[in-house]
């Protein structure tokens, strides 16, 4: 009977270990959001728009984070300090971010996967600013 339970218990074990997540995040949006309720998620950027049950869990689409940002022109710089030729016309981006979130059934994420995003050449993309907290540069 003893060793039953043992193995129960050590089955148990193993299986609450294959729930948890890893700890390596790739990107500011996972560092800030894995393993943490979905709840604060959702009041915070909006309700989900799409929901599937995966096994136990949830998987949520979420979209939002609208934003349009104009883009100056650039223009090179002369050795005297003058402007010199247009290098790149002003243009403005539409911006949004979608994720896909994993939730338990105790409503915390899982897994958080960036589905739609705006990259940017230096500096943080526009999903990792606007869901992870990131700085603008």
């Amino acid at each position: 009977m003893n060793f039953r339970m043992m193995t129960a218990g050590a089955l148990g074990l193993l299986l609450a270990g294959c729930t948890t997540t890893t700890g390596i995040t790739r990107n500011a949006v996972e560092a800030r959001w894995l393993g943490q309720p979905a709840g604060p998620f959702f009041a915070q950027f909006g309700p989900p728009i799409s929901d599937v049950e995966a096994g136990g869990d949830t998987v949520y689409g979420w979209k939002g984070g609208y934003k349009t940002r104009k883009i100056p022109a650039e223009y090179e710089k002369t050795t005297d300090g003058k402007r010199g030729k247009r290098i790149s016309a002003p243009r403005t981006e539409y911006l949004s971010c979608s994720v896909q979130l994993t939730v338990s059934s105790d409503y915390v994420i899982r897994a958080i996967r960036i589905v739609g995003d705006r990259k940017r050449p230096n500096g943080p993309t526009w999903c990792e600013e606007f869901l992870g907290g990131a700085k603008a540069e």
